[in-house]
């Protein structure tokens, strides 16, 4: 419901008070292109939202992890660090392992509380997501647009 989200955001931006940290985790990958892609993506929901306290974090395989964005939100201000998995469904990851890596970083920070929210999920925007993503990429394969950045040099979306 976009009418919800637009007012969860209003209230992380500060009402009443609270100042939130935002900890956005995807996966990890030993790709340090893939990596570089989610500190893309922080920059632009930081942009997007306002957001001061904006921390990327990869739950494995990478750095920073999900312990060092928590602990550079507290550091930053954070009364209250919101980890919020760059995921598409539930899973072992979002289920036990991200709350898990969650809890242990917050056991630094007595007096800071924290959530972990759902996945992404089935948004209905993620059609519109998913719908132009594609049809850029038959653009491509017809030889009428530019490789996307997620193809650049993969000889992909031919």
């Amino acid at each position: 419901n976009q009418g919800f989200a637009g007012a969860a955001v209003q209230q992380m931006a500060g009402s009443g008070g609270s100042r939130d940290g935002i900890v956005i985790v995807d996966h990890g990958s030993r790709r340090a292109e893939s990596n570089s892609m989610l500190e893309e993506f922080v920059n632009m929901y930081k942009r997007k939202t306002g957001h001061e306290i904006v921390q990327a974090a990869h739950m494995e395989l990478a750095a920073p992890s999900i312990e060092d964005a928590f602990d550079r939100c507290v550091e930053l201000g954070a009364q209250r660090v919101i980890v919020s998995p760059y995921f598409l469904f539930p899973g072992r990851h979002w289920n036990k392992d991200i709350p898990a890596l969650a809890a242990a970083a917050s056991a630094k920070h007595p007096g800071i509380r924290y959530l972990v929210t759902a996945p992404i999920g089935l948004h209905e925007l993620m059609v519109d997501v998913l719908e132009d993503r594609m049809k850029y990429c038959v653009s491509r394969a017809e030889g009428r647009a530019d490789e996307c950045d997620m193809c650049v040099g993969t000889g992909r979306c031919r």
